[in-house]
């Protein structure tokens, strides 16, 4: 095909997709059924991997939920048997430890099935200004935040691309679309784990794998405790995420099979900003949103949870 008509198609089917998103701004979009199917969901033993799991109960997924915190994990599985979960299994596991994942994995498939929909979900944060982070600390955020993404998509993805099937869930962050002060490691680690997500998802698509879906969450901070005393300098137009309302959005979001969610709104219009205003610009809004100033008063959650 030559150059003019290339450029005709794309100019038409941009017109059209265009015109398609609109419209779905006014037609609800059908949510896919996810009973039966395997949902393996990191970090589950609290936080926003507590309440997707509670979520997901109520849908009859099969849910196998992985921390490191076993109590925690059991008592997630105790919420979900009181929701009416009826397949749930829990595994300890170290996400920032390869041969961990592996192991675990291996035994998730012969002890429940193919994973179908996959919740990379355990994350950490220091929390220090980068000359104050300890290296193993900067190790260990870049281990469980990213690598353990890279492993889960290894030990689960083949199965999903053998039977076409499948969907891929990154919970990142809004640091992985915008660098953060104070949060030099963090925002590393979920800026790869973005760029991650989004690579294999069009490595699915160029591969025929149309099937496997991809969903990519980069909120602003949520009431799990993660960020425990981080305050937002406008809460009105950056409110601080409810952690229920959080975890609904997002596995509304899966189910939806939308590719990209980002909260709360009003971060879209941010984040376009950044790539069209020139850079002093754009620190002045970063003076003004606060972004200087967000880890001021971090606590974190505290080493119980």
């Amino acid at each position: 095909m030559n150059f003019f008509l290339e450029t005709l198609q794309v100019m038409v089917l941009s017109i059209y997709y265009l015109l398609e998103a609109f419209v779905k701004l006014f037609i609800p979009t059908r949510r896919k059924n996810v009973a039966g199917e395997i949902v393996l969901i990191s970090g589950a033993g609290s936080g926003i991997g507590r309440l997707m799991s509670l979520e997901f109960a109520k849908l009859g997924a099969t849910l196998v939920l992985w921390d490191i915190n076993q109590d925690g994990n059991k008592e997630t599985a105790r919420l979900v048997k009181e929701n009416g979960g009826l397949r749930v299994y829990t595994y300890q596991c170290d996400c920032s430890n390869k041969t961990e994942i592996y192991r675990v994995a291996d035994q998730v498939k012969r002890e429940v099935g193919d994973v179908t929909i996959l919740i990379n979900n355990a994350g950490i944060v220091t929390g220090k200004k980068f000359m104050d982070s300890p290296d193993d600390l900067v190790q260990k955020t870049l281990e469980v935040n990213t690598l353990a993404h890279f492993w889960t998509y290894k030990a689960f993805l083949p199965a999903m691309m053998a039977s076409n099937h499948g969907h891929l869930v990154s919970i990142a962050s809004s640091a992985g679309l915008i660098g953060v002060n104070g949060l030099a490691d963090y925002c590393a680690s979920k800026f790869a784990a973005v760029g991650f997500a989004e690579s294999i998802g069009l490595e699915m698509l160029a591969s025929g794998k149309d099937g496997i879906k991809t969903t990519i969450v980069c909120p602003y901070f949520i009431t799990t405790g993660m960020f425990d005393g981080c305050q937002s300098k406008w809460p009105r137009l950056l409110p601080i995420l409810d952690s229920s309302y959080a975890a609904k959005k997002i596995v509304d979001a899966i189910l939806k099979e939308q590719v990209y969610l980002v909260m709360p709104r009003s971060l879209y219009f941010v984040f376009g900003l950044k790539n069209i205003v020139p850079v002093k610009l754009g620190l002045l809004l970063g003076v003004y949103f606060g972004a200087f100033n967000f880890m001021d008063h971090f606590k974190g959650r505290s080493k119980n949870d």
